[in-house]
């Protein structure tokens, strides 16, 4: 009985180290995704970076509890001054800066589908409102903070209108479209039962 009993916590402590293994992996992997796909910039008229993209597909696939880890592990690395945000910047001069807020509004994105997976389920449909209310969530957040910290050359600050006409209005469509492309990915039920195979949260 001894015996089976020393057995069987064993394997449980195996199975959580491995599941364990599997989540560091994978969230590995959600900030390299966010790395690369922040270096991409598409060349339109007004040319936008896949940030976003890889932010909702890696909260989608991965979970909300890997996903969320994943972008706050991305901002560290980039805090600490790695070149993971867009055009390779890195630091906190990157952070704080006047685009910082959307930076850190990924985190809070991250959150909101979360909170809407553990409330709702891991449903597809409940991932679609939640990217919008995430995305919703990062513009406000990083169109304020982008009000209060950004300086013209003259000194001068912007309004909040400015501020939406610069840094939201534009990439609407855009990131509307990586919602749609990361929800197409994310409603692969074989993809979605590899990568969430040990998740523990």
């Amino acid at each position: 009985m001894t015996e089976s009993v020393k057995t069987t916590s064993g394997t449980s402590q195996k199975q959580t180290a491995a599941f364990r293994t599997i989540d560091i992996a994978y969230i590995a992997i959600g900030v390299a995704l966010m790395a690369v796909c922040s270096w991409i910039s598409i060349p339109t008229t007004i040319p936008f970076t896949l940030q976003t993209f890889a932010v909702f597909v890696s909260v989608c696939l991965l979970g909300g509890f890997r996903g969320t880890i994943a972008v706050l592990v991305y901002l560290l690395l980039g805090a600490a001054g790695a070149p993971v945000f867009a055009q390779m910047h890195g630091g906190m001069s990157s952070l704080l800066g006047p685009t910082g807020g959307y930076l850190i509004g990924f985190l809070f994105s991250a959150l909101v589908m979360w909170a809407f997976e553990k409330m709702i389920g891991k449903k597809i449909w409940m991932y679609a409102i939640s990217m919008i209310l995430a995305l919703i969530v990062c513009y406000a957040f990083g169109t304020v903070w982008f009000a209060k910290v950004y300086v013209g050359e003259d000194g001068s600050g912007v309004s909040m209108m400015t501020a939406l006409t610069w840094c939201v209005i534009p990439y609407i469509l855009p990131d509307l479209a990586k919602i749609a492309v990361a929800l197409l990915i994310g409603s692969n039920k074989a993809l979605r039962r590899v990568i969430r195979n040990g998740e523990n949260a």
